[in-house]
C-alpha cells in the first residue's frame, strides 16, 4: 500500500493511527533499582549486640581463641559486623579477630575463621521494642550467651535471647599530647606561610 498516498486520500485517519503508537512507546516499564542502598543481599552493618536478656547485661564477644562469651563492657573483641545472605538471614564475623560466629548442633557457639553456611548462618528476626533474635538457620537453636546455670540442655535456653544491636563507632582520631594544630597562615604578612621566619632566608629543605 502506498502509505503516502493514502494519507493524502484520508488525512484524519493519521490522527487515532499516531495517538496509537505514541501510547505504546510512552507505556512506563519499571526501571530496575541498581541502588547498593536498597539491595537486602550483601548489605553490611557494624554492631555490637547487647542483651540483658540473660542473668547479667553483656555484650557477645568472638575471641581470638574461638570462644564465644559475653562482657561486661564494649571491646575491640565485641564489634561484630553484621552481612545480610539472602532476605532474613544473615552472618556475624568478629571485626578484630575476623572469626565467624557459628554454632553447633548441640546449640553451642564459636568462633571459626572459616565461613560454613550450616553453622555460621542465622536468621534475624526484627522485634517492635528494637531488639532483636538470631536462631540458627540449620539447627533452629536461638543464640543466647554460654551460662553455666543454662545449659543447652536446660528447655529455657532454647528461647532465644533478645539482643540490641547498638551501631559499632568508630573511635575518634586524637592528636598525640604535645602537638598542636597548625595556626592559620596570616595574608597579610609578607611571608604568609613562615618560608623565612627564624631560618632567616635560608630554604626550607634544609630544615631538619
Amino acid at each position: 500500500m502506498d502509505w503516502a498516498k493514502f494519507g493524502l486520500e484520508h488525512p484524519g485517519l493519521w490522527v487515532p493511527v499516531m495517538a496509537v503508537l505514541l501510547l505504546g512507546a510512552c507505556q512506563g516499564h519499571p526501571i530496575p533499582d541498581s541502588s547498593p542502598l536498597l539491595q537486602f543481599g550483601g548489605q553490611v552493618r557494624q554492631r555490637y549486640l547487647y542483651t540483658d536478656d540473660q542473668e547479667t547485661e553483656a555484650h557477645l564477644e568472638i575471641r581470638a581463641d574461638g570462644t564465644v562469651a559475653g562482657a561486661a563492657h564494649r571491646s575491640s573483641e565485641s564489634l561484630l559486623e553484621l552481612k545480610a545472605l539472602k532476605p532474613g538471614i544473615i552472618q556475624i564475623l568478629g571485626v578484630k579477630t575476623s572469626r565467624f560466629l557459628c554454632q553447633g548442633p548441640d546449640g553451642v557457639l564459636y568462633g571459626s575463621l572459616h565461613f560454613d553456611p550450616a553453622a555460621c548462618s542465622f536468621r534475624e528476626l526484627l522485634l517492635e521494642d528494637g531488639y532483636n533474635v538470631y536462631w540458627s538457620e540449620a539447627h533452629g537453636l536461638p543464640i543466647r550467651l554460654p551460662s553455666h546455670n543454662s545449659p543447652y540442655r536446660d528447655p529455657a535456653s532454647r528461647v532465644p535471647a533478645r539482643f540490641l544491636p547498638l551501631p559499632g563507632l568508630l573511635p575518634m582520631l586524637q592528636e598525640p599530647p604535645g602537638v598542636l594544630a597548625p595556626e592559620p597562615p596570616d595574608v597579610d604578612s609578607s611571608d604568609p606561610l613562615s618560608m623565612v621566619g627564624p631560618s632567616q632566608g635560608r630554604s626550607p629543605s634544609y630544615a631538619s
